[in-house]
């Protein structure tokens, strides 16, 4: 693996999903948790492809468990945890915004010297995969938006998220009590079902460690508080990249007419449609979304729908 890096960072958990892939990188003055999957068909000449999976906020890398492997055949496929978030530690000034965000994973590409052919990103992911193909942090060919998060809860602008979010980020108190009720398994029971999404023990299980530490708690606030998503629905129009846009109709989390105001912006923008599942699809259908992510990925960009997810 090209780029510094040792083996799993500091207290990463002996059971987390996929250890043995786990890479601490120290980039832009964070060290990162990456996950890494080198793949198990590689080309017989040349170097395999790369992609990047970018979680949603308040999730982590583990929520892609079970899509990376299989999406790891042809390609090497890279899995960070965002900065703050699970186990890559919180950086400092601006980088909790969202163009900050963005750079920060584009130096993590230079790190290890990756350029990725296409961009996955869950819900506030895809925001960060639009806004590095913008910004040229990355060049793929195609962003991937499963669910995005093109838009906050209120609608348009970020007047929701900054009188409420700002409070509780700078609140010292409000991190440790919100993971202490959210870790009860009740509360994040009915967290999980405002998604729309259903999931097993081990995946909720997954998440109650990440809910109930407060450092990432806090570091989700302070996000909250500091991303503004109008210069990025300004600047869409812009985008060269390929756009495909992953919806769910069950999504209780973002609306698929969320993914809409997207869609207006981009010409050409490829629009799939996944019945039945919600916001978390990736982890209640892991088999058919690697399908059509590898469908995706793989096929010439051309504006054509590669793959029908089965009804």
């Amino acid at each position: 693996m090209p780029g510094p890096a040792t083996e799993a960072p500091a207290g990463l958990p002996a059971d987390w999903p996929h250890r043995d892939a786990s890479r601490r990188v120290r980039s832009g003055g964070v060290d990162w948790h990456v996950q890494v999957f080198d793949p198990t068909e590689p080309p017989a000449t040349g170097a395999a492809p790369d992609l990047l999976l970018l979680h949603g906020t308040g999730a982590s890398s583990h929520s892609w468990r079970d899509v990376a492997p299989q999406l790891a055949q042809r390609c090497r496929v890279l899995v960070p945890d965002l900065p703050g978030h699970a186990y890559t530690a919180r950086p400092t000034g601006a980088g909790l915004t969202l163009p900050g965000m963005a750079a920060l994973l584009g130096g993590l590409l230079k790190t290890l010297d990756s350029r990725p052919v296409a961009l996955v990103g869950h819900s506030a992911g895809a925001a960060i995969a639009a806004r590095m193909a913008l910004d040229g942090q990355a060049e793929p060919a195609c962003v991937v938006s499963l669910n995005g998060a093109w838009l906050p809860p209120a609608g348009s602008g970020r007047w929701f998220y900054e009188p409420m979010a700002r409070l509780l980020a700078h609140n010292p108190f409000v991190p440790a009590l919100f993971a202490f009720q959210a870790g009860r398994p009740a509360m994040l029971q009915r967290l999980v079902d405002s998604t729309g999404s259903r999931l097993d023990a081990s995946g909720l299980a997954l998440y109650r460690r990440l809910v109930s530490d407060s450092r990432h708690v806090g570091a989700v606030l302070a996000m909250m508080a500091s991303w503004d998503l109008t210069p990025l629905l300004q600047d869409l129009h812009r985008l060269r990249p390929a756009l495909h846009l992953v919806v769910s109709e069950g999504d209780l989390t973002v609306p698929p007419a969320t993914s809409k105001a997207a869609a207006q912006r981009v010409a050409g923008a490829v629009w799939h449609r996944l019945p039945r599942l919600g916001h978390l699809a990736h982890e209640e259908d892991p088999q058919a979304l690697a399908g059509l992510l590898r469908a995706i990925v793989e096929a010439p960009i051309d504006g054509s729908s590669p793959y029908v997810y089965p009804d």
